[in-house]
């Protein structure tokens, strides 16, 4: 599981045109599933998310996670973090999760994270979707569970 992350001062995401989710203050998250991500990884990284600590304290250090500041979440599906294009010019998506089986397992991820307690928004799976948002910083970090492994 693979996942961009970014501190935003608002996010939102469109389908068709109409506000599909929004948030303020919190974190834009564009998660992608793999062939061999499970529960475990699912729970790695929603939990690594929730813990981040990416806002600034009175300090001016980041030094604080989203439930900290009050802040919500903003998750959107994005197979295309799995493309590898190593090779050629046109991406290889070998290696990202069916989308039958990826249909499947989204329900889950909405689930985890809705069960940290803190504000949730989420794209419409599969749908074609405008992602418009405030990078503030900007801040954005890269997570993947595979590599927790290694």
């Amino acid at each position: 599981m693979r996942a961009v992350v970014q501190r935003v001062s608002q996010a939102r995401v469109l389908v068709d045109g109409q506000v599909w989710g929004e948030i303020g203050m919190g974190l834009f998250v564009l998660l992608g599933l793999g062939v061999q991500d499970t529960e475990d990884d699912l729970d790695w990284l929603a939990g690594k998310v929730e813990r981040l600590r990416v806002f600034e304290d009175e300090a001016g250090r980041m030094n604080l996670s989203v439930g900290q500041v009050g802040g919500g979440l903003c998750v959107v599906s994005q197979f295309t973090l799995f493309g590898d294009a190593r090779r050629g010019n046109r991406p290889s998506f070998t290696d990202a999760m069916s989308v039958e089986a990826a249909r499947a397992f989204w329900p889950r991820v909405e689930h985890r994270f809705l069960s940290s307690g803190l504000p949730c928004a989420f794209g419409d799976f599969q749908a074609m979707m405008a992602c418009e948002l405030v990078n503030e910083g900007p801040v954005t970090v890269w997570l993947d569970s595979a590599e927790r492994r290694t």
